[in-house]
């Protein structure tokens, strides 16, 4: 027999967001822009909405009653002088890669950009855009979004996130982070900062600002945490167990549990 809301197994729809990347600092004198964060990596299986990087929507999960599956949101990647990546997001078989740090090259959710020190980075098919190119010392490249390369809209641009309305309301997510003085893409995107960049916005997987500083150390602000949020028929109940941070709340036929930290496992009762 197919499966169907309500039957054995269930479908749980899901939107698997990581951390964003920190965006990049400069240590010393002179005037600089550096590199956006890039931002976690975005997958998505709500029929009509999209994943990072362009794609369609996956397919939902079959559970059956009494599955459990670990659950785990990354964390944002640091900022400062020595910035890191995103930590990845994981839902049962699902894993969505951490955003790539300002100028780190690489492959990751969604690259991080490129500056005068450092490449930009590539995303990953299905999770999210490359970070965009440097193009000198003040105007570094944006981190790329779930939605679209970094610098898309303007040089020191990061890359806009992807909308999604699995909570009940359209709200997008994976920003890319601005370089310099540039603006944050929609999602979350790390923005507004000076001498230490602005961060991603926590549970969108938005990437960090890089610096813009005219003298001294310049500090890239921290990628945004990331969000896993879960969509399964409202006669259904589940068990969190320790270690993760959630909220459930229902609408029509569905229940959704938004975990918004840590790491644990999930049964379906």
């Amino acid at each position: 027999m197919s499966a169907k809301y309500g039957a054995s197994p269930f479908i749980v729809e899901y939107l698997v967001i990581a951390g964003g990347g920190g965006g990049a600092g400069v240590s010393g004198g002179g005037t600089f822009s550096a590199a956006g964060g890039g931002a976690g990596g975005y997958r998505c299986s709500v029929v009509g909405e999209n994943s990072g990087g362009g794609a369609s929507a996956e397919t939902p999960l079959l559970l059956p009653t009494g599955a459990s599956f670990t659950v785990t949101v990354g964390a944002g990647g640091s900022g400062g002088l020595a910035n890191t990546a995103g930590a990845s997001s994981v839902l049962a078989t699902i894993t969505s890669i951490g955003g790539g740090p300002g100028r780190a090259g690489g492959t990751w959710g969604s690259g991080g950009g490129g500056d005068f020190a450092g490449g930009a980075g590539n995303g990953t098919a299905g999770q999210g855009f490359a970070g965009g190119a440097n193009g000198g010392n003040t105007s570094a490249g944006g981190g790329g979004g779930a939605g679209e390369a970094g610098n898309t809209d303007g040089a020191r641009q990061g890359g806009d996130g992807v909308s999604s309305s699995i909570s009940g309301s359209a709200v997008t997510r994976g920003g890319g982070g601005a370089a310099g003085n540039g603006t944050g893409g929609d999602g979350g995107g790390g923005t507004g900062g000076g001498v230490t960049g602005g961060s991603g916005q926590a549970n969108t997987g938005g990437g960090g600002q890089g610096t813009y500083k005219t003298g001294g150390d310049g500090f890239g602000g921290a990628g945004g945490s990331g969000v896993v949020i879960i969509r399964y028929p409202a006669q259904t109940s589940i068990t969190v167990g320790a270690g993760l941070t959630s909220s459930t709340s229902t609408s029509g036929i569905y229940k959704i549990t938004t975990f918004t930290a840590g790491t644990g496992t999930v049964t379906i009762n």
